[in-house]
C-alpha cells in the first residue's frame, strides 16, 4: 500500500468526495483499496494471514528510525540505535519476522540534525531507556558505545576552522560546529592559546564539543535527544587546602613560581601584606615565607580533577630583614572577610607601602640625585617605580581626584588628596583609569592609570610622591593609622580560628595537601 507524502500521520490513505450515498476511500492515487466485490476473498485472506502472524510498519522513511511490531512467537529481536543524547537515549525495540535480529546503524542522511522519535508509538512497540555506552545486540552481548575525542589549540594566526581541518575533522562538521556556536560566542574572537575538545561516534556525527577560553569559562555543544544545544558555562571551582613554604633566592615572586605555583599567589600575598613590606626593595634572599591557601580545582569532561588557580590565603607568614609579619584570615558576623595580625589588630593602615606591585626601586627619595636626562644634581623628592608598560598603579590612601592631565616634564599626572593634610602624585603614566575624572572619590587599591614613559623620562616606571601640607616628605615613612580590629564580642572566635590555621599552617617545606580543614 502506497502512503501519502502529505498524510502526517503515515497511515497512506485519504477521503475523497462520492457518489451521494456512498463512502469511498482510495490511497494516494485515487485507485480503490477494496472493492465491495472482494470483500469476501479479503476476509479468507485475513483469516489465514493471522493464523500464522503479520507485520505492520508506521512511519516514514525520512522522519526518524522505523518502529516495528510483529505477532509472530519467537521472532528475533533487533535494537536500533535512535539518538546520540549525553547520558541515556531512547531506544525503540524493532521486532520483526523477516529475519535475523541486526542493530541497524543510520546512514549519513540520518545524522542528528533530522532524527527524531516518534512522539507517541502505538500499543505494542516497546519502547526502553538504555545507557548510552552499552547497547545490547542480537547475540545478547553487551556493544559498547565508544567516543572519539579529539583536542587541540589554536596557534598563533590560526581559526578553529584550519586547526579542526589539520587534525582530519570534515569540513562539514566544521561548519555545523561554527553554525551552531555562533549563537553563544564569535569565533573571530578567538585567540592564540585557545583549547577545544570535540567528541564524535564511530559514523562521525558530533556528540559535543567545548570550546575554553580560559580555565573557569567556556562554549558547549551538545546533542540532546533531538537537536544540538549551546550554552556558555561557568566551571564550578571546588577548593581543597593547601600549604607552600619556601626561601627566597632571589625575589619573593620567583620563589613561588620556583614551588610549581602561579605568580597569583605571589601578587595577592603581596597585597595582604603591602601596608608592612613593599616587596620591590625589602624583599632578601635568605627570607623565609609560609602561606595556607585554598587550590581550585574543576571536574573536567573526563572527570578528572583539574588545578585551576590559587583561592583564598587563610594564614600567611613572612620572616626576614623587613620583620617578622604573620596574618590570618577572619570573617565577621555578615561574612566579610579580612586579615589581621595574630592579637586581632588589623594588618591594614591609613597608607599603602607603594602604589603598585611588583616593581624595583631605580630612584629613592634623596636630597641629592644626578638627573639621567638633564644630567644636573637636584633634590629627587619622589620614589621612581620601574616596573612593565601598563602595569596597573592604585591609589595609596582613600581620597579625592585634585589633578588628572598632562603636567609637562611630569607626563600623564594624578594627583589625589587624602586626609590630615596629605597628598600623593603619580606621574609619567600611560593612561588614565576608564572614567577618573576631577572630584571623584577613589578607595585605596582602586586603580587610576597605568605605568608609562610620558613626560621627561627614560622608560617606562611611575614616579610616586607625597605632600603633608605642602611640603615633600619621603613615602616610605608615611604609615598613618591602622584599620579596624576584630571586634571584642568576637575575639573568642577569632582566637579559636587563628588557632587552628596557625597550627595548619606550621613551619617546614612545602607540602600539598588535597583535604579541607
Amino acid at each position: 500500500m502506497r502512503r501519502d507524502p502529505s498524510d502526517e500521520e503515515g497511515l497512506g490513505t485519504r477521503s475523497v468526495t462520492a457518489r451521494p450515498g456512498e463512502d469511498r476511500t482510495v490511497d494516494a492515487l485515487d485507485r480503490p483499496l477494496i472493492s465491495r466485490a472482494g470483500i469476501g476473498g479479503l476476509l479468507v485472506v485475513l483469516a489465514i494471514v493471522l493464523g500464522f502472524g503479520v507485520g505492520s510498519e508506521i512511519g516514514s522513511a525520512e522522519d526518524g528510525p522505523r518502529i516495528e511490531s510483529a505477532a509472530a512467537a519467537g521472532a528475533n529481536a533487533a535494537v536500533e540505535y535512535t539518538s546520540a543524547a549525553t547520558t541515556l537515549a531512547a531506544h525503540t525495540l524493532d521486532v520483526s519476522a523477516r529475519g535475523p535480529a541486526t542493530l541497524v546503524s543510520h546512514s549519513p542522511a540520518d545524522r542528528p540534525t533530522t532524527e527524531r522519535l516518534a512522539a507517541d508509538p502505538p500499543s505494542g512497540i516497546a519502547i526502553e531507556e538504555l545507557p548510552i555506552h552499552q547497547l545490547p545486540s542480537a547475540g545478547g552481548d553487551p556493544v559498547e558505545h565508544f567516543t572519539i575525542v579529539t583536542r587541540g589549540e589554536i596557534a598563533s594566526g590560526e581559526s578553529l576552522g584550519a586547526s579542526l581541518r589539520h587534525q582530519g575533522i570534515a569540513p562539514s562538521t566544521v561548519h555545523l560546529i561554527a553554525t551552531e556556536m555562533r549563537k553563544v560566542f564569535d569565533f573571530r574572537r578567538s585567540r592564540a592559546g585557545d583549547t577545544y575538545r570535540l567528541g564524535q561516534d564511530a559514523d562521525g556525527r558530533v556528540l559535543d564539543f567545548r570550546y575554553s577560553q580560559s580555565p573557569e569559562e567556556s562554549f558547549y555543544l551538545a546533542w540532546e535527544g533531538t537537536r544540538y544545544v549551546v550554552r556558555k558555562e561557568s566551571a564550578e571551582l571546588r577548593p581543597l587546602v593547601a600549604k607552600i613554604a619556601g626561601l627566597v633566592d632571589s625575589s619573593f615572586y620567583g620563589a613561588i613560581l620556583a614551588l610549581g605555583e602561579q605568580s597569583a599567589l605571589a601578587a595577592e600575598f603581596s597585597r595582604i601584606l603591602a601596608w608592612d613590606i613593599d616587596f620591590s626593595r625589602q624583599v632578601h634572599p635568605g627570607d623565609e615565607f609560609q602561606i595556607l591557601y585554598e587550590r581550585l580545582y574543576r571536574t573536567n569532561d573526563d572527570g578528572e580533577d583539574v588545578y585551576v588557580r590559587p583561592g583564598r590565603i587563610l594564614a600567611g607568614r613572612y620572616a626576614g630583614k623587613a620583620g617578622d609579619h604573620t596574618v590570618v584570615y577572619f570573617e565577621d558576623e555578615q561574612g566579610n572577610g579580612a586579615y589581621f595580625r595574630p592579637d586581632g589588630s588589623s594588618v591594614e593602615r591609613a597608607f599603602l607601602a607603594a602604589p603598585l606591585e611588583f616593581s624595583r626601586i631605580s630612584s629613592r627619595f634623596t636630597r641629592s640625585r644626578r638627573h639621567p636626562i638633564l644630567n644636573v644634581t637636584r633634590p629627587h623628592r619622589g620614589i621612581d617605580y620601574a616596573a612593565p608598560h601598563g602595569t596597573p598603579i592604585w591609589s595609596v590612601a582613600d581620597g579625592v581626584v585634585e589633578y588628572r592631565a598632562r603636567a609637562g616634564a611630569s607626563g600623564n599626572l594624578v594627583r589625589i588628596r587624602h586626609r590630615d593634610g596629605l597628598t600623593s602624585h603619580y606621574a609619567h603614566l600611560a593612561s588614565f583609569a576608564k572614567g577618573l575624572k576631577v572630584g571623584d572619590r577613589v578607595k585605596q587599591k582602586q586603580i587610576i592609570g597605568y605605568v608609562g614613559t610620558t613626560g621627561l623620562s627614560t622608560g617606562p616606571h611611575v614616579c610616586f610622591r607625597v605632600k603633608r601640607n605642602g611640603v615633600y616628605v619621603d613615602p616610605m615613612k608615611i604609615g598613618g593609622p591602622a584599620g579596624e580590629p576584630v571586634a571584642d564580642a568576637r575575639l573568642p572566635v577569632f582566637r579559636s580560628i587563628r588557632d587552628q590555621l596557625l597550627a595548619d599552617l606550621g613551619e617546614g617545606p612545602i607540602a600539598i595537601a588535597n583535604e579541607a580543614l
